[in-house]
């Protein structure tokens, strides 16, 4: 490929046929000349087939050496585990995007490979309870925030497949550094989850049938299975820490005023919790 990336004439392989690769499969099917899939599952790759998903599917990496933008669409432990194998079957030249949930280790990973990879991290803000290939919809990414994570040895044409991938899908592209990234996931998504987890685990299983909408709202993310979240909450853990501490201040500014009977300024603190959800919600 020649510098300007053009997405009709790139053959693209995709890592991971789940909810997250398999709605970027079917939102990028004929827009590229060739698409693979490629995963572990043996029923994930029948049913891609049988979808017309993908071009091509296949759980070995030996097909790799055809591709020429490989993106990693797997859980970070798993995309951990791939990026120090990809040597053995890649090569080409290669534009390597992943879409893992934190950035800083992964894109360190990438940037250990040989040159003929162009690298660069993404993660894409969007998402669904049900995850699989059986609910991917080529319509998830539209509208949706898609960060981009250039390190050193990003070059212009990585940028300009990524981008153009993300304009193709229908996709919002934000650029910001792997660290900032980090940092502010651990505040919007990986303490939700933890929070959320933390109050599924506290409720009294005789008080279930007494559970309403609001419950039920704010406890969904403990429904994310573990093995999706260890691999961020380890690859990020020193920025989430720093969302836990942050959030129990908040926490116990609460517990401080309730056991104080201080309820004045307890409806102080809730009324700025309101506007502060307001200030994000409305944006």
């Amino acid at each position: 490929m020649e510098d300007g990336f053009q997405l009709k004439n790139a053959k693209i392989g995709i890592i991971g046929l789940g909810l997250m690769g398999g709605s970027l499969a079917k939102a990028l099917k004929g827009k590229c000349e060739l698409l693979f899939g490629f995963d572990s599952h043996l029923p994930t790759l029948e049913l891609a087939l049988a979808t017309q998903t993908v071009d091509f599917a296949s759980s070995d990496f030996s097909s790799l050496s055809e591709v020429d933008v490989l993106i990693l669409a797997t859980p970070v432990n798993i995309i951990l585990d791939i990026i120090p194998r990809l040597p053995s079957f890649i090569k080409q030249n290669c534009i390597l995007i992943d879409l893992g949930s934190t950035k800083k280790s992964i894109l360190e990973s990438m940037n250990q490979l040989p040159q003929n990879f162009e690298v660069i991290g993404a993660h894409p803000i969007c998402g669904k309870e049900k995850l699989g290939l059986e609910n991917a919809d080529a319509n998830l990414y539209q509208s949706a925030p898609f960060v981009i994570t250039p390190s050193t040895r990003t070059t212009s044409k990585a940028k300009s497949a990524i981008q153009e991938i993300i304009f193709a899908i229908g996709a919002n592209c934000i650029e910001m550094s792997a660290e900032a990234h980090d940092h502010a996931l651990a505040f919007t998504s990986h303490l939700p989850f933890l929070i959320s987890s933390a109050l599924a685990k506290t409720l009294p299983k005789e008080f279930s049938e007494l559970i309403g909408p609001g419950f039920r709202s704010t406890s969904r993310l403990a429904g994310t299975p573990s093995h999706m979240m260890m691999g961020i909450l380890q690859s990020n853990h020193e920025n989430v820490l720093q969302a836990i501490q942050a959030f129990r201040t908040t926490l116990d500014e609460f517990e401080s005023h309730l056991q104080d009977e201080n309820y004045l300024f307890l409806e102080k603190l809730l009324k700025q919790s309101q506007t502060a959800y307001q200030e994000v919600v409305n944006q």
